[in-house]
């Protein structure tokens, strides 16, 4: 009888991936996953003219996706990824990754500040256009009302 360790099965294969179903889990074009390859971001095996991506990729995909949606740029997403395929760790990685979040917040933060300035600006524009109307008279006419008093 073989010892219990002799009947362990192998380990199951590494799962590939075309990139039309790349393409359909990540509700992208085939084109933009090329766009990524072209990049350097994404670089899958070759089997004549098939493309064959395996589960790094599929992960690296995913977090460039995730970098896009948080606003990072594609240098930023491409220096991250960099990390850890130097490192072999994600300790430079998530590093890195803490570092360009605080950016990004700080950027977002002045944006919110820049916007909440704009807004405050044209409120303080329509009360002076309303109390301009108001004192000449009234509420302008409806645009279909106006056109029809011209013509009538």
């Amino acid at each position: 009888m073989a010892p219990p360790s002799a009947k362990r099965p192998a380990p199951a294969a590494d799962p590939t991936y075309t990139i039309s179903a790349l393409a359909h889990e990540f509700a992208l074009t085939t084109r933009a996953i090329r766009f990524y390859e072209d990049e350097g971001m994404l670089s899958p095996e070759r089997r004549g003219q098939a493309r064959i991506y395996r589960e790094r990729e599929r992960v690296r995909l995913k977090l460039i996706l995730r970098g896009k949606r948080l606003g990072l740029s594609l240098s930023e997403i491409r220096e991250i990824l960099d990390l850890y395929e130097v490192s072999r760790n994600e300790r430079a990685q998530l590093a890195k990754f803490l570092e360009v979040l605080a950016e990004r917040r700080a950027r977002l933060l002045q944006q919110r500040e820049d916007i909440d300035a704009v807004l405050a600006e044209i409120d303080g524009v329509e009360r002076d256009c309303r109390r301009r109307l108001r004192e000449e008279g009234g509420a302008p006419k409806p645009a279909a009302a106006a056109r029809k008093a011209r013509s009538g």
